[in-house]
């Protein structure tokens, strides 16, 4: 079996993929971007020098990875064309700062105007609903990928919101892989979750059950539910968070949403079930007040755990 910290090479042609498709669709592949005389390179750079100020050369290269070569050869082209000015930095007589001429301004006008039309008319064929998640999961793929301009979600950003059409297969998707990749779970847990969503909303009534949906920019982030166990008892059910958005705040979020469920829909007791395995929810799930009332060995989804039961008074 791979392990976690494996790269299958399946997943190395799907990035790949999505590369060669995506340059396709914003017309990266064309000889000069937007029909324009600049290559992708020299209009980056004119996008960089007309948005920021105070911009040297060295500065420009180490934050767009060009080689300084190359980079400079480029730069001087800009200023032959009267594209481009430098000017000595104040009480610094070694620093170059770099600016864009009137006419260099006027050349970068029409590829951000293009820029702007092309990706708008990309957004314009999707629903409001597959544009905000197109845009949450872009913004999730910078942050996995280490872009220091786009941090973890932030909680304040992120709604709970009540279950809807397509939730229930993203959920089940998501745990089936989370839990596989993160504790080695078989496709006996994914089977569990789905049967569990199943039957929650064949017998959905609200009086006694609801569903907290975590959502940022149309992206899920975290989900629980709560299901009746009694007439007395309440069951939370399934809580999970993406990793993308741990460390916020926002599986106790969660977990106080569900609780505050349960005692608003009269429930006196709650109760959970969960493995020892699980440290960061049972870490939660103690902060809430909830306490260890029952744990058993058994054999589960491909693994040997510790099966735990915990109750919180209300």
């Amino acid at each position: 079996m791979m392990q976690a910290d494996e790269v299958d090479a399946a997943m190395v042609a799907a990035v790949r993929a999505f590369g060669r498709f995506y340059t396709r669709q914003i017309g990266l592949l064309e000889e000069g971007l937007h029909r324009s005389a600049f290559s992708l390179t020299e209009a980056r750079v004119l996008y960089e020098l007309a948005h920021r100020d105070r911009l040297t050369a060295s500065i420009l290269g180490q934050d767009l990875g060009l080689d300084a070569g190359y980079l400079s050869r480029l730069l001087k082209r800009f200023e032959d064309q009267g594209l481009l000015s430098r000017q000595t930095a104040a009480g610094d007589g070694r620093r170059q700062v770099l600016a864009l001429t009137p006419e260099g301004q006027a050349a970068f006008a029409p590829l951000d105007a293009a820029s702007r039309a092309e990706v708008g008319a990309l957004l314009a064929r999707l629903s409001a609903a597959d544009r905000a998640a197109l845009v949450g999961a872009m913004a999730r793929v910078r942050h996995l990928l280490g872009d220091p301009s786009e941090g973890p979600p932030a909680e304040a950003d992120t709604v709970l919101r009540d279950l809807k059409p397509s939730d229930l297969g993203w959920i089940t998707h998501r745990q089936g892989v989370l839990y596989a990749t993160e504790y080695g779970f078989d496709l006996t847990f994914e089977a569990l979750v789905a049967e569990i969503l199943a039957g929650f909303v064949r017998d959905f009534d609200p009086g006694r059950a609801g569903a907290w949906i975590a959502e940022q920019g149309g992206e899920i982030l975290g989900s629980v539910f709560l299901a009746p166990a009694s007439e007395t008892v309440g069951k939370l059910r399934l809580l999970y968070v993406e990793p993308s958005a741990r460390g916020q705040g926002l599986g106790r979020r969660l977990t106080a949403a569900c609780v505050e469920g349960a005692r608003a829909r009269g429930y006196r007791q709650l109760t959970l079930w969960t493995n020892d395995v699980l440290g960061a929810a049972r870490r939660i799930y103690a902060e809430a007040g909830f306490r260890l009332v029952e744990a058993a060995p058994h054999r589960s989804f491909g693994q040997d755990l510790v099966g735990e039961t915990w109750i919180l008074d209300l």
